[in-house]
């Protein structure tokens, strides 16, 4: 199994998961163009992608669905608040696609993948996130969640891999130009995880068989990549100090390294 970010942050997110057999995006996030150049950077043809499963349907998720699948006719699969809700926003022009409703807890098999969706906090029709298994390995997608609980710590448990969302640093974000309310939001149950919480729910999960974790959608006002680093790696260094673990950053614009779990 091998996985990379072709993008990542507040402007668009898309991650790509591949095994032997399947080959997966995961939200589709930035334009069609930027999601086809970002797979064939890592050699592969956008027809051979398989299946492309929304986490929710925010314009950072989905700005790039419909002019993809329109060209590839590839099969999306989402909760069917999810895929309403973006079938609404892209007026029915999706070409022959197929949409596939999913449900939370429910696996879904495609080739040599098993992909199961778990619920997270956020303020969408129906989010969930990912977590995908193939050939005895683990990987899970964690991202636009406010708030975690025993269930996300339960669903994150025994991986190889992990994209966690670190989106924003309290103190910049409380001490930035965002007007009050959105400052509430972004902090909120239903809102995006901090460094801090994103430190906490890795400690939570860490596990000796975790071997790299990339931290994802990092906002552009109230975060950078080294801060989030360091806030999650001494966490880490605090908790579980006698452990390896590769841990990186995405960018925003550029796709991050391919990480093959072997």
């Amino acid at each position: 199994m091998e996985f990379c970010s072709i993008a990542s942050g507040s402007s668009g997110n898309c991650i790509f998961v591949g095994t032997d057999e399947a080959n997966i995006l995961i939200d589709a996030g930035v334009s069609a163009k930027k999601i086809c150049e970002g797979l064939r950077g890592i050699d592969i043809d956008p027809f051979d992608i398989d299946g492309i499963f929304i986490t929710h349907e925010h314009v950072d998720h989905i700005q790039g669905l419909q002019n993809f699948v329109k060209k590839y006719g590839t099969k999306v699969f989402g909760t069917a608040k999810t895929l309403k809700a973006i079938y609404s926003k892209g007026n029915g022009e999706f070409g022959e696609s197929e949409f596939e409703e999913i449900n939370p807890d429910i696996d879904i098999c495609l080739k040599d993948a098993i992909i199961t969706p778990f619920a997270v906090s956020h303020d969408a029709a129906d989010p969930v996130g990912y977590r995908v298994e193939s050939g005895g390995k683990r990987f899970a997608v964690a991202t636009d969640l406010g708030t975690f609980d025993d269930y996300i710590v339960e669903h994150l448990k025994e991986l190889d891999g992990l994209c966690l969302e670190a989106n924003h640093d309290i103190n910049m974000l409380m001490v930035g130009k965002y007007p009050y309310q959105l400052k509430q939001r972004v902090a909120g149950p239903k809102g995006h995880l901090s460094n801090d919480a994103a430190a906490d729910l890795l400690c939570r999960i860490f596990c000796d068989r975790l071997k790299y974790v990339l931290l994802i959608h990092l906002s552009k006002d109230n975060n950078y990549a080294e801060l989030a680093y360091e806030t999650v790696r001494a966490e880490l260094l605090t908790r579980c100090p006698h452990r390896e673990l590769t841990l990186h950053v995405a960018g925003r614009n550029t796709p991050s390294d391919i990480f093959s779990i072997l």
